[in-house]
């Protein structure tokens, strides 16, 4: 089942953990990849001074002001695409970082995807559970870019689901990769999952 836009239109945080097990499916011209969210983080509003909306509206963060359920997908250094699920109510900026998936579709797919990012030239193929590990890799591997910004969620082709899937136990710690708002313990991920990103 698609979640709907409901599902998003709700605080971030408990959106954040109840994404985590859902999965992110993506039905691409060249074909169909999937994985299950295993890590997340969340950034709230413009008193998140992690948040792209720190700074107030601006023709980039605009879809993070924008209705729950869209995809807010940015390009990050210059190197990868990030993605993003905006919640809770329009003109309030808010959205869930999808920082790992462990892949259960289409992973030949996202095995050549990754292999054609300059970056991977002459280096050796990466193994399974690592193919969506870590956001930029995820948005490779999965063939998102910034065709998908604003994009609903809740429609094809880049849709989130409910299957029902038993994952393992949750934990919640600190956002990594940022240098600001690190004392929020708004990242959230399934302990022991090989896939998941931010170890120390």
């Amino acid at each position: 089942m698609i979640l709907p836009q409901g599902f998003y239109a709700r605080p971030t945080l408990a959106v954040a953990r109840d994404l985590v097990g859902k999965v992110l499916v993506h039905r691409a011209p060249d074909g169909l990849t999937a994985g299950i969210i295993v890590e997340v983080e969340a950034y709230i509003g413009e008193d998140d001074p992690a948040c792209h909306a720190a700074a107030g509206p601006t023709t980039r963060n605009a879809p993070l002001y924008g209705a729950p359920g869209l995809a807010y997908v940015y390009f990050n250094y210059g190197l990868h695409y990030l993605v993003n699920a905006v919640t809770e109510r329009e003109g309030f900026p808010a959205a869930v970082l999808i920082r790992a998936l462990e892949p259960i579709e289409g992973i030949d797919l996202m095995r050549r995807r990754r292999a054609r990012a300059p970056w991977r030239e002459g280096k050796p193929a990466v193994e399974e559970a690592h193919l969506c590990r870590g956001p930029g890799n995820l948005a490779t591997a999965m063939g998102i870019d910034l065709a998908h910004n604003t994009r609903a969620l809740f429609k094809r082709p880049l849709t989130i689901e409910d299957r029902g899937l038993a994952i393992g136990d949750i934990t919640w710690g600190p956002r990594v990769g940022i240098t600001k708002g690190v004392e929020h313990a708004w990242r959230c991920w399934v302990e022991g999952n090989r896939a998941v990103s931010g170890r120390k």
